[in-house]
């Protein structure tokens, strides 16, 4: 499953860090793959697996 990088960086935005946001916007791939990049994901305060349970669904729908 691959989600892209702007619903991530609108769930940090969301959660008020937006300093995490603007580093992740720089590091993270434009697909991002929770498993794949769980390392990188941890660096910037994203948790995968919580990172697929709130966005897996919708990235499903959105093709993603």
């Amino acid at each position: 499953m691959q989600i892209d990088k702007q619903q991530i960086l609108d769930l940090l935005r969301s959660k008020g860090d937006n300093q995490k946001a603007d580093q992740a916007q720089q590091e993270l791939p434009d697909k991002v793959d929770p498993d794949q990049h769980a390392d990188l994901l941890a660096k910037h305060g994203v948790d995968p697996e919580e990172l697929k349970g709130k966005l897996g669904g919708a990235g499903d729908k959105l093709g993603l």
